[in-house]
């Protein structure tokens, strides 16, 4: 069985069930209904946030996921949420749209696997209007340092098995060293703890 095949074929439908536990679906929602105006979404993946966009709310989304071969999924939730998406087959890390353009970012579960966070955290501040937010939901490195050490240990052989996902990034630092003063709450949800440490909340720019 090549990487490829796994990818494409077996690894969206695993992401897609893990990434779909309650826990992680009510933060979701939670978090999705509070974007408004023009949204950017970026890693949208297989269109999981979807269902919980305020159609009242929201004018227009764009989502933008390199891995073309997820599309198709984003593209069916889109239809069965009745509401419409851009999709764009590009990383984060450059966005070819213009300064200032959108109202909301979304970021969820994103950011362990972009090659660059800090680069497409950048983007994502030039994209957002002043004033705009960066709704974001995360996961990442552990408080405690024995589950610290185990996510960095592990990190090499998960990242392989999961499409490139990081253990251990601290995502807190990360929306700093970006420009962005976040607010956010932290803890570890039902889980794994080495995956199960999560933040959520909103960023804005600085």
């Amino acid at each position: 069985m090549s990487d490829s095949w796994y990818e494409r074929h077996l690894l969206p439908y695993l992401l897609d069930l893990a990434c779909s536990a309650k826990p992680i679906r009510k933060q979701r929602e939670n978090l999705i209904a509070q974007a408004h105006g023009r949204v950017l979404e970026i890693g949208i993946g297989t269109g999981l946030n979807l269902p919980f966009y305020d159609r009242a709310r929201v004018n227009a989304i764009v989502g933008v996921d390199p891995a073309l071969h997820l599309h198709r999924l984003a593209l069916k939730r889109s239809h069965q949420a009745g509401i419409a998406v851009e999709l764009v087959g590009i990383s984060a890390e450059r966005l070819p749209i213009a300064d200032a353009s959108f109202d909301t970012v979304v970021s969820t579960f994103t950011l362990c696997t972009i090659a660059d966070p800090v680069a497409a955290l950048k983007e994502v501040r030039r994209a957002l209007v002043p004033g705009g937010k960066l709704l974001f939901c995360e996961h990442g490195r552990a408080p405690d340092e024995n589950v610290l050490k185990w996510q960095t240990r592990l990190q090499p052989y998960w990242q392989r098995l999961a499409g490139g996902c990081m253990l251990n990034r601290d995502i807190p630092a990360l929306l700093e060293e970006s420009g962005f003063r976040p607010d956010y709450q932290s803890r570890y949800v039902s889980g794994p703890r080495i995956l199960s440490y999560h933040y959520w909340g909103e960023a804005l720019a600085v």
